[in-house]
């Protein structure tokens, strides 16, 4: 099923996974890019670090869940994390040093964009892995209110 939602930096039940470690990573994920997305000039700061952050760990915590468990497709979904962190940092040290808001706005945008795809390709993907290396099999996914 692709996820997909009428507003893309909102949570909706089409994101879940079945893996409640990730669900709840993407949860918060989702909250953040939201915070950043609706930020005043003034903050926009405080909400990237809080992204910029967030980021950081979720990208590490699944990288290390594909290595242990020797997912198969790591290497593009970690390079393509590293392309995103990458882009988060670059951002925020053009938003810290020069007040860029304009980047950091277009790189929210950007991000509310990736997510759906990356979700329906490569995370699910993941979740699926790891579910059949840990159950024997792939995750059950109920979701409420989920564009069929």
């Amino acid at each position: 099923m692709t996820a997909v939602a009428t507003d893309p930096h909102a949570w909706t039940d089409a994101y879940l996974l079945g893996n409640p470690g990730m669900d709840e990573t993407h949860q918060e994920f989702v909250t953040l890019l939201d915070a950043l997305m609706r930020a005043t000039d003034d903050d926009l700061l405080t909400c990237l670090d809080a992204l910029a952050e967030h980021v950081e760990a979720h990208f590490a915590q699944e990288n290390a869940a594909m290595a242990r468990s020797q997912f198969p497709a790591r290497d593009c979904h970690v390079d393509e994390h590293a392309a995103v962190l990458a882009s988060v940092r670059g951002v925020r040290e053009r938003l810290a040093a020069h007040g860029d808001t304009q980047a950091c706005r277009r790189l929210a945008q950007a991000l509310a964009d990736w997510f759906p795809a990356h979700i329906d390709h490569l995370d699910s993907a993941l979740a699926h892995w790891l579910c059949k290396q840990q159950m024997g099999g792939k995750p059950v996914v109920l979701r409420r209110h989920a564009a069929a």
